[in-house]
């Protein structure tokens, strides 16, 4: 199985791909237990806090049901340490050729971010056909995805930014669209409370968000 049809495997599995913010490393294999036990097996781990890829390896030794990834991903060194943290795939906001190159070197798949249909085509161009529209809502939203939908049938999308429990039905409901991105299954509220039976619940509810047969 190639990079793109793996890939494609991981953003089926669940409707909701949650993007987690870890800012306590004793916070990351309860919160991946409760996002598991409720449905939602793929994980974002966003390179945003200093204990982000010993976060990865946490949840990978603890949680053999989780898909886990590293989101964030800026410069193309991040693909190296992502590797060496055991990530299972890589999504970033944007994409470079530099980024482009990197992703090329690692073994697992990557989800780059675009944001306009002139970037839709760089990417392309540079091998990509899953990507993320990112920030959705910024970028026009269910319009905008739409609008691409018919100009590029061979792109699909995991949109995130702006998505949350209430219009998360209406962008997977979009033919291009296989999956959401979307922060609110783990609220930091809830995960400094540790609240993991709180989130667990989010998980099962957003679970239950299927895809129009």
């Amino acid at each position: 199985m190639n990079k793109t049809d793996t890939l494609r495997a991981v953003l089926r599995r669940a409707p909701v791909i949650p993007v987690i913010v870890v800012n306590e490393l004793a916070h990351a294999v309860p919160l991946a237990e409760a996002l598991c036990a409720g449905g939602l097996t793929v994980l974002e781990v966003t390179m945003r806090t200093p204990v982000a890829l010993e976060a990865i390896r946490a949840m990978r030794r603890a949680v053999p049901a989780a898909v886990v990834g590293v989101g964030t991903l800026t410069r193309p060194e991040h693909f190296a340490q992502a590797s060496d943290a055991g990530a299972q795939f890589g999504v970033s906001p944007g994409l470079t050729p530099a980024l482009a190159a990197a992703a090329h070197e690692v073994d697992w798949p990557y989800l780059p971010g675009v944001m306009t249909p002139g970037e839709l085509l760089q990417a392309q161009e540079l091998g990509f056909t899953l990507l993320k529209l990112f920030p959705a809502q910024q970028a026009g939203g269910i319009g905008m995805l739409k609008a691409m939908g018919s100009v590029f049938p061979d792109a699909a999308f995991c949109p995130t930014g702006g998505i949350s429990r209430d219009n998360a039905g209406e962008f997977l409901a979009l033919p291009n669209v296989m999956c959401v991105g979307g922060s609110w299954v783990a609220p930091p509220a809830m995960m400094k409370a540790g609240d993991w039976a709180g989130i667990r619940a989010l998980a099962q509810d957003a679970a239950r968000l299927a895809k129009p047969a």
